[in-house]
């Protein structure tokens, strides 16, 4: 008798942790999955419903974020609540880091406000982004101060602005400030439509010309991908950059890596986190990336 009593609570005993594993491992599937590298030195993915991170390599870490500042650009140009229609000079005098760098937009040229917002969220356009900055109200000095307030605000303490392009390495922040700045603007819905845009024509006025002009971000041409807003950079100092408001595993997420290797790099990580998510399988990643990201994190 006593032995079957013993047998009995020992299967208990044992029956327990085996179920309550069972309960973790349906709850949690990425709990015991190998977790996925990135190529980039640093990245975050955040679910914007719940606030879960579901992924971070360096968060922390302060670094450029080259065109990605564009994003905060475009947001305190909004603020401003200026009219949208109103045409604007293409006008960079302010904006040392602008000197010889190459743009097909003339200098002078005239566009509306929201074009040029257009510009440089969807194509990274620099030119547009300075003239965002030189006619706000109180001028550009105004503007490079409204920048760090709005990034103070929103508790991107790890994040500074001198000017509106991306072109300065002075232009600092880290992935999980700009997860802060991601789910800042889901508050502001002409941000996700201008930037996820594919491509356009635009028309210039004094003198009258057309260009064309396309998406930075090669996902947004993938039907596979369901994109509300994003942004990319790369400078030397930044390296290739992409941040993103975008639908992993069926969850509205936050998306942003820093720093990485290569033209596509940092596409391919974006493909590689969605992939982990969805199915818990471990993407390798390439040799020279791995070497890239360790000497940078030295």
């Amino acid at each position: 008798m006593k032995n079957r009593l013993l047998s009995s609570s020992l299967r208990r005993v044992l029956v327990k942790p085996l179920v309550l594993g069972a309960i973790l491992f349906c709850l949690s599937p990425h709990i015991y999955a190998a977790q996925q590298e990135l190529a980039s030195t640093s990245g975050m993915l955040v679910d914007l419903n719940t606030d879960e991170v579901l992924y971070a390599s360096n968060p922390d870490r302060v670094m450029p974020i080259a065109s990605v500042t564009k994003l905060m650009t475009a947001m305190v140009t909004l603020d401003a609540k200026l009219p949208l229609e109103q045409k604007i000079s293409i006008k960079i005098n302010e904006t040392k880091e602008m000197r010889n760098v190459y743009s097909r937009v003339r200098i002078g040229s005239e566009l509306s406000r929201k074009d040029m917002l257009l510009l440089a969220l969807m194509s990274s356009e620099n030119r547009a982004a300075a003239s965002l900055a030189h006619h706000y109200p109180g001028g550009y000095a105004a503007f490079i101060r409204a920048m760090n307030d709005k990034a103070k605000a929103l508790g991107m303490t790890k994040s500074s602005f001198v000017e509106p392009t991306g072109l300065s390495r002075k232009n600092v922040s880290s992935a999980r400030d700009l997860v802060m700045l991601l789910k800042a603007s889901e508050g502001y819905p002409l941000l996700g439509e201008l930037s996820s845009t594919d491509k356009k024509t635009v028309t210039f006025s004094n003198p009258w010309y057309k260009l064309d002009f396309r998406n930075s971000n090669r996902l947004v041409f993938k039907n596979d991908w369901n994109i509300q807003l994003t942004k990319t950079g790369f400078t030397n100092d930044a390296g290739r950059c992409l941040v993103m408001r975008t639908e992993m595993n069926k969850r509205q997420v936050a998306f942003v890596v820093l720093d990485a290797f290569g033209k596509l790099t940092h596409l391919a990580d974006a493909n590689r986190l969605r992939n982990w998510l969805e199915t818990g399988k471990v993407t390798q990643i390439p040799t020279a990336a791995k070497q890239y990201k360790q000497q940078r994190l030295r």
